[in-house]
């Protein structure tokens, strides 16, 4: 117990990074000397405890080349460049060391007392060396009597005929004879480990038994009297011949773990000319006792009756990456003590009742990355002691089958709906599925037991049919990212779907498409400790929109203008980098807070900088000072220019509404005669434009008849050569096959100004909200005008107002109604096309730091 402590601390020892030191140097501990074109060893201190002076070109070691290192425990001296030669004594002034590591070089001369003066070496690393198989015959390893480990893989070893002093290695518990040519094992070769217990044992890819004729009768047991708690015969070709015959020649020997992977048994898809495991295959393990079996990465087509009958003791079976189409009935017969199952990346389409009889007490089956596609009703419900079922990446399209277990895995099927079914589960993962409506997510939400839920990478996004949302005081964690649910809050319903879940301590709402968070939406999570919100299009957080009780908040990579910090009072994470934050004076109480504040803030100080205005476009917020901006002033200058504005505009409009209500028609008429006589009816500059399209038109596709009777005909430079205009709409101009949210992004930032026909089909189409939000998201970019709203029929200001999205606008910015007298509808078209081709005053980019606008730090 002793040697293994010691062994676990040496490779602590390996892993610990060397924090702080830099190659080629020492601490008085730790010599990092690896690569430094050493073609001796080096004096080093001697209270060394770690040298490493592997990559250099050492290549004589002798009795002197070490000073006299006593607590030194760890020498890397592999990977040299040149030949290397370890004379008599190499390393007696290293009376303490635990690991040495030797690997990869090139011996050419090893003396047979290299290694004496080591009574504490754990560990002697002599892989790749290019040793024969003297280094066994010979007796190198004697008196090392706390030798745990000893790796002797890919070397030139043909034969393991063990030389006498193996039987003193009383503290030998790993053997690796991996990558060498080994053709035969037999009885007596391996006579000084018997009675030995040994935790692994290595021959893999040693074409053992797979290129020569064996003669089982007198080679007999080559592990007589041992017991190996791990085996590893992977990658040595062995077919069921070779597996049955060795499983009967060792059936006296006690094998805890059989590692049996990328073996060429079975008749593969579509071939059969080598046979399945049968019957006999594993019949000579009886009495070994295995408790682990690997079978992984072959050609196993089918699982034949009572394959694994013998195998009472097995507790996991990995069968994973074959071939596996079929089992048989009673397949698994026998094995009443398996636990977990492994049948992962295989080729099963179905599964039916019978599949899994002989498993009463198998708690884990992972069946991932199969092609199933349909599963009998009973395949699971009798296996009472199964706790985790991991369906994931299959063909699945409905649940029925699902038992009442703790654990279940589902995600990357084609379930595009869930039978409200109840059973009891604490853990089901969804995601990568097809689920478009809330229901199912509500119908999860009133699971009694369910503690863990993850629907993330679905289409959540519809909200019809659901019911009222049940009280859960059971679930921790429910992830929701990458599902669309902007499209299901914006229509006004599904706003409770968070109620009862008082026990909610985690949430990620990542890549939901959300511009606005409804109204005590999260008011019911009062264990909320978590809110993921990363990677939306949120603009605000209003006051009291989060959970009182919410400790950590990521709202990364949203479009927040000017958070307010009053949201942020009990949190003590907050990741809130690569937003658009507008670095006006309106964000001073921002920067202010950020300057202060207690709260652990992820990322770096360049994570969170500046998009508008221009002049400080990327500059980080701890930069901007704030002295300049007289929170006052900038008040009272405010309300003098709204007061100014709103007289003036609103003198305008009584003007201009009496001449046109009292003298419209005239007053049409002697503007479009002017029009001709004065400017002779040119066109318009035809300068170059930086937009395609004049005006980008949006209405519902239930409208496009009257709009393009009413509108397009009249507007169109592609309707009639007398119109001047360059329209934009959907019908014609959107790009067939390409994301529709793409489309409108790039009709509104490729168009001069977006003109909305808000209709009452208007406000029931969610893409044409989308769009109006779109719009209204360059204006904010902007800083202009470029969303015009034009209201046909008869809406009045009261249904306008019921739609948060609309509301917004009216409450800012004036609307055009189309005329319902037919004598206006030429004024209102000229109107129109001068509102579209009107030029805005201010301009996006500006060099000169305004008034309003903060100033970054010398």
């Amino acid at each position: 117990m002793v040697n293994r402590l010691d062994l676990l601390l040496g490779v602590i020892f390996m892993a610990t990074p060397m924090l702080g030191l830099s190659p080629c140097s020492s601490d008085g501990q730790i010599a990092l000397l690896r690569n430094c074109n050493l073609t001796q060893i080096p004096w080093v201190l001697h209270t060394t405890e770690r040298l490493l002076l592997s990559f250099n070109y050492i290549s004589m070691v002798n009795a002197t080349s070490f000073p006299f290192l006593e607590q030194l425990l760890l020498l890397e001296l592999g990977t040299q460049f040149v030949p290397m030669t370890i004379g008599q004594e190499a390393f007696r002034n290293l009376p303490n060391l635990r690991i040495l590591d030797l690997g990869q070089n090139q011996i050419e001369v090893l003396s047979p007392d290299a290694f004496q003066g080591l009574p504490h070496l754990l560990e002697l690393r002599l892989f790749s060396c290019g040793l024969s198989s003297a280094v066994l015959r010979d007796g190198y390893f004697r008196n090392l009597s706390s030798l745990a480990r000893l790796d002797l893989s890919g070397n030139q070893i043909h034969s393991l005929h063990l030389h006498s002093s193996f039987q003193g290695l009383n503290s030998l518990q790993s053997i690796d004879f991996s990558f060498n040519e080994i053709f035969t094992l037999c009885e007596d070769e391996l006579k000084p480990l018997q009675g030995k217990t040994l935790s692994f044992f290595g021959l893999k890819s040693t074409s053992l038994f797979s290129r020569v004729s064996v003669a089982w009768e007198t080679c007999r047991n080559p592990f007589r009297g041992m017991w190996l708690e791990m085996l590893d015969l992977s990658s040595n070709g062995w077919t069921v011949d070779i597996t049955g015959n060795f499983s009967y020649i060792i059936q006296d020997s006690q094998v805890s773990s059989l590692i049996l992977k990328h073996h060429i048994m079975g008749s593969g898809f579509g071939f059969q000319n080598i046979k399945d495991p049968d019957q006999n295959t594993f019949a000579g393990l009886a009495r070994s006792s295995v408790t682990f079996l690997y079978l992984s990465h072959g050609y196993i087509f089918s699982l034949n009756s009572r394959v694994f009958e013998t195998l009472k003791d097995l507790q996991l079976l990995n069968l994973a990456s074959n071939k596996i189409n079929k089992i048989a009935d009673n397949a698994f017969y026998g094995l009443d003590s398996l636990q977990v199952l492994n049948v992962s990346c295989n080729l099963l389409g179905e599964l039916y009742n019978s599949n899994f009889y002989g498993l009463p007490k198998v708690a884990y089956i992972d069946l991932q990355k199969n092609h199933i596609g349909v599963i009998q009703y009973q395949t699971f419900r009798f296996l009472k002691n199964l706790h985790t079922l991991d369906l994931r990446d299959n063909a699945l399209k409905t649940i029925n089958f699902i038992p009442s277990i703790p654990t279940v895995y589902l995600g990357g099927n084609k379930l595009a709906d869930l039978p409200h079914i109840r059973f009891m589960v604490n853990f089901i993962q969804l995601s990568e599925n097809r689920l478009e409506n809330l229901s199912d997510l509500y119908f999860l939400l009133g699971l009694p037991q369910l503690q863990f839920l993850i629907l993330n990478q679905n289409r959540l996004s519809s909200c019809w049919e659901v019911q009222a949302p049940s009280e859960n005081l059971s679930l921790e964690q429910l992830f929701l990212s990458e599902n669309m649910l902007q499209l299901a809050w914006e229509t006004g319903l599904c706003w409770d779907v968070f109620r009862g879940l008082s026990r909610l301590q985690i949430l990620y709402l990542n890549s939901n498409y959300l511009n606005f968070l409804p109204p005590g939406v999260f008011s019911g999570l009062v264990s909320l400790r978590l809110l993921s919100l990363n990677a939306n299009r949120l603009t605000t957080l209003s006051p009291g929109s989060l959970p009182a009780n919410l400790e950590i908040l990521d709202v990364s990579r949203n479009q927040l203008f000017s958070p307010d910090p009053g949201s942020f009072a009990s949190l003590s994470v907050l990741d809130i980098r690569h937003n658009e934050f507008v670095c006006q004076c309106e964000l001073s109480p921002f920067i202010i807070w950020l300057n202060q504040t207690n709260v652990t803030l992820l990322g770096s100080p360049t994570d969170v900088y500046c998009m508008y205005p221009d002049s400080l476009l990327g500059v980080s917020l701890y930069d901007i000072s704030t002295k300049d901006c007289d929170e006052e002033e900038a008040s009272q200058t405010l309300k003098f220019c709204l007061f100014l504005l709103c007289t003036v505009t609103l003198t305008l409009i009584l003007v201009t509404t009496l001449i046109a209500t009292k003298f419209r028609g005239g007053c049409f008429l002697c503007y479009k005669t002017i029009q001709r006589l004065v400017l002779r009816d040119k066109v318009r500059s035809s300068e170059p434009s930086a937009y395609r399209y004049d005006a980008y038109f949006c209405f519902s596709s239930k409208d496009f008849e009257w709009a393009q009777n009413a509108l397009l005909k009249h507007l169109d430079a592609q309707y009639s050569s007398h119109n001047r205009l360059r329209l934009c709409f959907e019908e014609r101009d959107f790009i067939p096959g390409e994301n529709h949210i793409s489309n409108i992004q790039a009709a509104v930032w490729s168009s001069r100004k977006t003109v909305c026909l808000v209709s009452r089909q208007f406000l029931k189409d969610g893409w044409c909200l989308e769009a109006f939000r779109y719009a209204q998201s360059r204006g904010l970019s902007d800083l202009k005008s470029v969303l015009i709203v034009v209201v046909v029929g008869s809406l009045s200001q009261y249904q306008l107002m019921r739609h948060e999205t609309i509301r917004g606008f009216l409450q800012k910015q004036q609307y055009l109604r189309w005329p319902e007298d037919l004598q206006d509808v030429g004024w209102f078209l000229n109107k129109l096309s001068g509102h579209i081709l009107k030029e805005e005053n201010g301009e996006k980019r500006n060099n000169t730091i305004q008034l309003q606008t903060l100033t970054t730090i010398s």
